[in-house]
C-alpha cells in the first residue's frame, strides 16, 4: 500500500486550516468542574480501570495515554473494538484524566500503540472472556459453543439463541476482575477493524472549529494571568513595582512567591497590559557560553559518566591495521519545539482540591509534580487532559500547567494562564546540543572492518518520572530543589546498525546543560542517526560503492533490507558511484541521498530517499521530494500511519534546514518566527510513502522513526548535488556557501 501528499494538497489543507483557525471559539461547557467524570478505579491491573460498558451498549475506554494530534485516539479505539468484538462506533475514549484513567507512563518514546495499546488489548481480552463466561451460564452452553459479533453473543448451532453485552452487564456494571496477563488476544486473521483507514474521530470538529482546545476553556468566575520571567538566564527577582499595573482597567493583583511573579486580571488583554506595565528588578544572570564555539565548549564539559554503548570485536586494533581510514565529526544544534500555538492551561482550586486542565503529554506525572509545586497532597490534585498545540516532547505545556496550578492555589480562584510567543520560543525547554566523532577503517580487500564513534550527549538523570523529575520553571521559581535533566534516552541509535566485525561506540554523558533541556521529537535517535547515516555515506564514497548498495552489503536484517529496497524502487534509485555534481551547470544543481534507521535498533524500520535542489550562488536548499519506506509491524490504521510519516518528514525537513536556537552571552535571542524560523508551506516537499504491513507481528510506534532518517538523507543529497559534505545541523545557506568555498579552494 502507498500514500502520497503533494505540496498543492497540503497548501489547500493549510489554507482551510487558516480559515477555521479564526472562527468563533469552541464551546467547552462540558469541561467545567461540575461536569467532570466521577473518579473511578485507575489501578493498572484492573479491567474496570480500562473500560466501562453502559446499559445503552456504549463502551467507554479509559487510557492514560493522550492523543497529541497523532490519531492514537482513533487507533486505540480500533484495537479495543476488535478485541471486544464490537462496532467501532460504540467506542468512546477518555484519555489522560488522572482520576479516571490508569497511569500508563507518559505519551512518548513511540510507545502509545506498542505499550499502551498492548495493555488495552489485554484488558479488553480479559473482559471479553468474562462476558463469554457469563453468556455461557445464561444460555446454558459451553463457552466453546459461542460466537460473538457486534457485541452480541450467539450459540453457534442456534444463532437465534443469543444475548447482548449490555444485557450481560445488567446485573453488575463492573467486572471486578484483575487483568489476565494470559488472556487470549485476537489473531490478526480475525481483525475486522484493525487495518482499516477509519477517519480520525477528531477531524470533523477541528475542521468545523468546534474542537475543545484548552485555550478555549472558560470556567465560571475565571481570571486570567500572565507570568513574568527574566530575559537573562539564571537571574533572580529582587524587587517589583506594580504601581503602573494597578492603573490598568481589570487588574486584580500581583502574585509573588520567591522568584515567581505573575499578574492577575479580569480579562486576558488586561493581564497582558498589566504584565507589560509591571517593573520588576532582576539580579545578574549566570551567563551562557559563546554560541560561535559552543561545540568546542560542549566537548570540553565535565562528564557525569562515560560508558561503552556497543562493543564488537576490537575496533582500536582493527583501525590500527586498516589500510584506508575515514574520520568525520558531526554536530546538531540546540533546537526548541516552537509550537505554533503558545502553551496554555486552566486551573481551579476550591475546597482544598485542585483540578487542572492541561495539554501535557504526561498528565499522571504532572499530578505528582503539581502536588510538590503547590504543597498539596497527591490525592488532592487532578489533571485532566485537553488538547493544545503540538509538542512532540516536553515544550511549555507542563510549565504553563504548573503556573496555572500554583496561581490558582495561591488566589483560591479559577485561573487561565496563556503563554506569549516569546515565552514559548525562548523559555520552553530546549534539546541539548550534540557532537559526534567517528572513524572507520577498511582492510586490504576493501571491506569495512572497523567502526568507532564517540557521542557527546547530555546526561539523562531520570529513569522514571517521579515528583519534580524535571525542573519546572514554577518549581524552581518558588525555591524547590532543582532536579536534573529529563532529555530522553540520548544513547539510543548510537550503536552501528550494520554488520561490521569490529565496533566501538562510546557515549560521554555531559553532567550539566547550559539550557533547561528536555526531550524533542525522537531525542537522541535523530541526532545519532544523522551522524551514523552521514558517515555511512562517507564510507561508501571511500569504498567507491553506490551508497544504497553499500548499506545493503553490510545489513543482515531482512526487514531492514526490505525497506531499503522498497524506497529505492519508489524513488527509482539509479545506482551510481560518485556524486551527481559532474555534468551539472548553472547555479542550481540537484542531488539525491539515502538513509536507513531501525528505531532504537530494536523496533520500527524506516528508509528514506531525499531529493534536493541547491542554489550554488545563494546557498539555498530546497527539498523537493522525499520517499519513505516504513515497517512498523501490524498496521492499525493505514491512513493514520501515512499521516504520521508525512508529518515527520515535514517537521524534520524544517529542523534539518532552518531550526536552531540563537542566544548571546546572557539570554536566548530566538523570541519569534523571525529569529526562530520554521518551514513555510511553499517549501514543503512532495512526500511519497510505502508502508509494509506485517499482519500478526507486533505493532510498533510510528510517531518518531521517520524523523530519524531525514537529516542524513538531506545532507547526503546535498553532497550528491554539490560534492561537499555538510556535517552540521541545521544546514543553512551560509554553511552551504562555506562548504562550497572550501571545496573550490581545495580544487
Amino acid at each position: 500500500m502507498n500514500a502520497q501528499i503533494s505540496r498543492r494538497s497540503l497548501l489547500k489543507a493549510g489554507a482551510g486550516a487558516l480559515i477555521v483557525g479564526f472562527s468563533a471559539h469552541a464551546t467547552l461547557a462540558q469541561a467545567s468542574t461540575s461536569a467532570l467524570r466521577p473518579a473511578k478505579s485507575v489501578a493498572k491491573d484492573v479491567v474496570d480501570s480500562f473500560l466501562v460498558m453502559g446499559a445503552d451498549g456504549k463502551i467507554t475506554i479509559f487510557v492514560g495515554k493522550v492523543d497529541l494530534g497523532t490519531g492514537t485516539k482513533t487507533a486505540l479505539a480500533q484495537m479495543a473494538a476488535d478485541e471486544l468484538d464490537v462496532a467501532f462506533e460504540r467506542i468512546d475514549m477518555v484519555m489522560g484524566d488522572t482520576a479516571t484513567t490508569p497511569d500508563q507512563w507518559i505519551t512518548g518514546a513511540n510507545l502509545t500503540i506498542a505499550q499502551g495499546g498492548g495493555e488495552l488489548r489485554r484488558a479488553c481480552a480479559t473482559a471479553r472472556a468474562a462476558l463469554l463466561a457469563r453468556a455461557a451460564t445464561q444460555l446454558n452452553v459451553a463457552v466453546s459453543e459461542l460466537s460473538v459479533s457486534q457485541g452480541l453473543v450467539s450459540v453457534k448451532a442456534n444463532p437465534a439463541k443469543n444475548i447482548s453485552y449490555s444485557a450481560l452487564m445488567q446485573a453488575s456494571t463492573a467486572f471486578d476482575l484483575k487483568i489476565d496477563p494470559k488472556a487470549a488476544l485476537k489473531p490478526a486473521s480475525e481483525y475486522r477493524v484493525v487495518g482499516l483507514s477509519i477517519p480520525r474521530v477528531d477531524i470533523p470538529a477541528k475542521v468545523a472549529a468546534t474542537f475543545p482546545y484548552v485555550h478555549d476553556l472558560r470556567l465560571p468566575g475565571m481570571l486570567h494571568a500572565r507570568v513574568i520571567r527574566p530575559e537573562d538566564a539564571g537571574a533572580k527577582l529582587l524587587t517589583v513595582d506594580d504601581s503602573a499595573a494597578r492603573k490598568i482597567s481589570g487588574f486584580i493583583q500581583t502574585v509573588r512567591k520567591g522568584n515567581f511573579l505573575a499578574v492577575i486580571a479580569k480579562t486576558e488583554w488586561a493581564a497582558v497590559k498589566a504584565a507589560r506595565a509591571l517593573k520588576p528588578s532582576w539580579s545578574a544572570g549566570t551567563g551562557l557560553p559563546d554560541q560561535a564555539t559552543v561545540f568546542d565548549y560542549w566537548r570540553a564539559q565535565p562528564l557525569a559518566k562515560e560508558e561503552a554503548t556497543q562493543k564488537v570485536g576490537d575496533a582500536p586494533a582493527a583501525l590500527s591495521t586498516s589500510v584506508r581510514k575515514v574520520k568525520a565529526s558531526y554536530e546538531f544544534a540546540v533546537q526548541t519545539h516552537a509550537s505554533i500555538g503558545p502553551s496554555c492551561a486552566v486551573a481551579d482550586f476550591s475546597a482544598g482540591k485542585l483540578v487542572v486542565w492541561s495539554p501535557s503529554q504526561a498528565t499522571h506525572s504532572m499530578q505528582s509534580e503539581l502536588a510538590s509545586v503547590t504543597g498539596l497532597p497527591f490525592d488532592s490534585v487532578r489533571v485532566v487532559y485537553l488538547d493544545g498545540s503540538g509538542c512532540y516532547g516536553r515544550n511549555g505545556h507542563e510549565d504553563a500547567t504548573a503556573d496555572a496550578a500554583l496561581i490558582a492555589t495561591l488566589i483560591g480562584k479559577p485561573v487561565r494562564v496563556q503563554w506569549m510567543r516569546d515565552d514559548e520560543t525562548a523559555r520552553a525547554p530546549k534539546s541539548p546540543p550534540r557532537a559526534i566523532d567517528m572513524e572507520g577503517g577498511f582492510d586490504a580487500s576493501g571491506q569495512l572492518q572497523a567502526w568507532s564513534a564517540d557521542f557527546h550527549i547530555a546526561v539523562n538523570h531520570i529513569v522514571a518520572f517521579k515528583p519534580l523529575d524535571f525542573p519546572l520553571l514554577a518549581a524552581t521559581d518558588v525555591g524547590l530543589p532543582k532536579p536534573g535533566n529529563w532529555v530522553g534516552f540520548l544513547f539510543q541509535n548510537a550503536g552501528a546498525p550494520y554488520a561490521v566485525p569490529n565496533i566501538r561506540v562510546n557515549t560521554r554523558h555531559i553532567a550539566e546543560t547550559f539550557f533547561r533541556s528536555a526531550h524533542l521529537r525522537s531525542p537522541g535517535r535523530i541526532e545519532n542517526s544523522f551522524a551514523n547515516e552521514s558517515f555511512m555515506d562517507e564510507l561508501a564514497a571511500e569504498a567507491k560503492t553506490d551508497p544504497a548498495e553499500f548499506r545493503l552489503q553490510y545489513l543482515k536484517d531482512p526487514r531492514g533490507i526490505a525497506v531499503i529496497e522498497a524506497v529505492m524502487k519508489r524513488a527509482q534509485w539509479a545506482k551510481r558511484v560518485g556524486t551527481n555534481r559532474a555534468g551539472q551547470s548553472g547555479d542550481k544543481v540537484s542531488g539525491r541521498g539515502i538513509s536507513y534507521v531501525r528505531y532504537n535498533n530494536t523496533t520500527t524500520y524506516v528508509a528514506a530517499v531525499a531529493e534536493v535542489e541547491v542554489d550554488r550562488k545563494t546557498g539555498d536548499v530546497q527539498v523537493t521530494r522525499v520517499c519513505v519506506a516504513h515497517d512498523c509491524g501490524q498496521i492499525i490504521n493505514p491512513d493514520g500511519l501515512a499521516n504520521q510519516i508525512e508529518g515527520g518528514v515535514i517537521q524534520t525537513v524544517s529542523r534539518t534546514l532552518m531550526e536552531q536556537v540563537q542566544w548571546d552571552r546572557k539570554k536566548v535571542t530566538s523570541v519569534d518566527w523571525n529569529s526562530y524560523p520554521i518551514l513555510r508551506f511553499p517549501a514543503v516537499p512532495k512526500v511519497e510513502v510505502d508502508m509494509i504491513n506485517r499482519p500478526g507481528e507486533p505493532s510498533w510506534g510510528a510517531g518518531e522513526p521517520t524523523a530519524t532518517v531525514i537529516p542524513a538523507a538531506v545532507a547526503n543529497a546535498i553532497h550528491d548535488a554539490i560534492g561537499a559534505r555538510l556535517r552540521s545541523i541545521p544546514i543553512t545557506p551560509d554553511k552551504v556557501l562555506a562548504a562550497l568555498a572550501s571545496l573550490n579552494k581545495k580544487a
